[in-house]
């Protein structure tokens, strides 16, 4: 008769202990929303954040670059709408589209920041006051060639587009006042100049 009673005694005590035991966690485990608003809160773009610091070359030189990239860019589609095109030039065509696009982005929005107008190829002489533009007569050529032809006709353009850029970047460099326009000024020179070379290469081997 003891033996029986023991072990009942025993099991109500367990049963408590664990009952204890599940009331005492409930509350930590409840507390997941607190942690959250305790982490704090990061504010995205602070980093593309563009200084007011700015003078005439720096306006100058968002106005002008972004019609001449927008250049590079409708050349570089012009070219990849051909057929028979070296695969390696083609693939530099869009390697032109994808690091201009941006720059664009980011020279209107420097001149936005500054309450300038936006560059824009609208309305603007091709070849005039900017550095390797294309005339109308060199598009057009452009235009009209294929295969072959046409990439080495881009390649020499480009050669010349891209040289007029580092140009223009220079004067930035030399004159400008605003940190971000300078850095992209920079940024230009260094890409630029890699691609030049890297045309002359190309021309090379067609």
């Amino acid at each position: 008769m003891r033996r029986p009673t023991v072990l009942t005694a025993l099991a109500l005590a367990s049963a408590f202990a664990l009952a204890g035991c599940a009331n005492g966690s409930e509350q930590p485990a409840e507390t997941p929303g607190e942690r959250a608003s305790v982490e704090p809160s990061t504010t995205a773009g602070e980093s593309s954040s563009i200084s007011s610091e700015h003078n005439e070359q720096d306006v100058m030189f968002a106005q002008m670059m972004t019609p001449h990239h927008q250049q590079a860019v409708e050349m570089s589609e012009m070219l990849l709408a051909k057929d028979d095109i070296p695969t390696e030039v083609a693939d530099f065509a869009q390697q032109v589209i994808d690091a201009q696009g941006p720059e664009i982005e980011r020279m209107n929005a420097m001149l936005e920041a500054w309450g300038e107008e936006p560059g824009d190829m609208e309305g603007m002489d091709h070849g005039s006051g900017m550095g390797g533009m294309m005339s109308e007569a060199a598009m057009a050529a452009l235009e009209e060639a294929q295969g072959t032809e046409a990439a080495q006709l881009y390649l020499e353009q480009m050669i010349t587009h891209h040289q007029g850029a580092v140009e223009m970047a220079q004067e930035q460099l030399d004159s400008g006042e605003n940190p971000e326009a300078l850095q992209l000024a920079q940024q230009i020179i260094d890409a630029q100049e890699a691609e030049i070379a890297q045309m002359e290469d190309m021309l090379q081997n067609l």
